[in-house]
């Protein structure tokens, strides 16, 4: 059994400057723990992390001997760092299946060459429901994956490596499967929520792909880095969690509860649906509330009015690409 993190220890966060990363980072530093950020920079800001204690190092998760050096200087790894999303890999699935699965298998082998130093590594694996496909939802840990992107089977192949290492090795690993994130730091963003703030705030109308019968379930990002705390200071290895509000939202309301948010009438127009959309996603969460004590705090409400106070202090200084 490997070890539960305390604070003190130091964690390596890939990924750090981004969305997820700059949450994570604040609610690490806050709670006690040294952290170390590993980005590239390619997609995530490093003013997200202005103001906050941290060691900061540019690079890629796929340069061997980097990741070798910071692993082993470091007591876990939370790994965020990754292409993301469904359009991303259908533009490049060698790209998409570089980072996602080569760029994990790496910090798997640096993590499992760490430990003949005699220290245990806890290991959280930032993954989502697309492994999961076209499902039948609720979304659960034990329904068999049958993804229908480059990304599902990237973030697929990813929480297989995590289990086997654990098998194998006994590695600490824990797979946190996320619904659909939203709040601060989130501008640089695509996502739906993002992209809704950015529509109203640019446009003053909102543009939906597809119908907007579509569901999604989404997860205040706050609640996200209670949960990756927990596994982190949890003994549990070698299992996957749901980790979302367990509450099923369309995009049609959810663009709705932007626009009360914003004090503004919406103006929706209409596109043609994603390649590879899913139409309805939502999570059950018992297994997270059950093991890891775990469950989500923050109401959709609130969190979209968290979300747009920052927002409002962030466009004021920074302009939005």
């Amino acid at each position: 059994m490997v070890a539960p993190s305390r604070p003190g220890a130091r964690v390596l966060v890939t990924g750090g400057a981004g969305f997820v990363g700059a949450n994570l980072v604040r609610a690490l530093s806050e709670r006690g723990y040294a952290v170390t950020v590993l980005d590239d920079v390619s997609r995530g800001r490093l003013e997200y992390l202005d103001g906050v204690e941290h060691e900061f190092v540019k690079g890629d998760i796929r340069e061997p001997d980097l990741v070798g050096r910071l692993v082993s200087a470091s007591d876990a790894v939370v790994h965020l760092a990754a292409q993301t999303g469904v359009p991303g890999s259908l533009a490049s699935p060698r790209n998409d299946c570089e980072l996602n699965v080569l760029g994990t298998l790496g910090l798997l082998e640096a993590v499992r060459h760490a430990g003949a130093d005699g220290r245990s590594r806890r290991f959280v694996f930032a993954s989502s429901n697309a492994p999961l496909g076209r499902q039948k939802p609720p979304a659960t840990e034990d329904k068999a994956a049958l993804p229908i992107s480059p990304y599902g089977a990237s973030k697929l192949a990813g929480e297989a490596y995590c289990l086997a290492y654990h098998g194998s090795w006994g590695l600490g690993t824990v797979v946190l499967r996320f619904g659909n994130i939203y709040g601060p730091y989130c501008a640089h963003k695509q996502s739906v929520i993002a992209k809704f703030f950015g529509d109203l705030e640019r446009r003053g109308r909102i543009t939906i792909e597809g119908d907007g019968g579509q569901t999604r379930d989404f997860v205040y990002v706050g609640d996200l880095c209670r949960a990756i705390v927990r596994a982190l200071e949890s003994d549990v290895s070698g299992e996957v969690f749901q980790i979302a509000a367990g509450v099923e939202t369309s995009i049609r309301e959810l663009a709705q509860l932007v626009g009360e948010t914003v004090g503004r009438d919406v103006d929706m127009t209409f596109e043609a649906a994603r390649q590879g959309d899913i139409r309805q996603n939502y999570s059950a969460i018992e297994k997270a509330r059950r093991v890891l004590g775990w469950t989500p705090e923050t109401s959709l409400r609130d969190g979209l009015r968290e979300t747009w106070t920052w927002w409002q202090r962030w466009t004021s200084r920074a302009t939005i690409p």
